[in-house]
């Protein structure tokens, strides 16, 4: 088993692991799941323009359930996500 060389940058790192195999360099049989439970997702920043009268009536959904309304969007367009990834594959489990 190869040993993993040090990296001076992640933009380093990515360049070496598009081009090696992984399993040179890692045992794929012994390895096990990892869970990092305070890990949050990366989040980037969109614009999206909505008529007014939707933004109005999310706000009222999420004053109706004491969310902001743009944690309400995340949750239905998450929601709807999972329900369309499971037409397409449906012995997909939801993570």
């Amino acid at each position: 088993m190869k040993k993993v060389p040090k990296f001076a940058s992640e933009a380093e790192e990515r360049r070496f692991w598009e081009s090696a195999d992984s399993t040179e360099y890692v045992n794929w049989k012994k390895a096990q799941r990892v869970v990092f439970p305070n890990l949050k997702p990366s989040l980037r920043t969109i614009s999206v323009r909505l008529p007014e009268s939707m933004i109005e009536e999310l706000k009222l959904l999420a004053n109706k359930r004491d969310v902001p309304y743009q944690s309400l969007l995340k949750i239905f367009l998450g929601e709807r996500i999972e329900q369309e990834l499971r037409l397409v594959h449906p012995k997909r489990a939801k993570a």
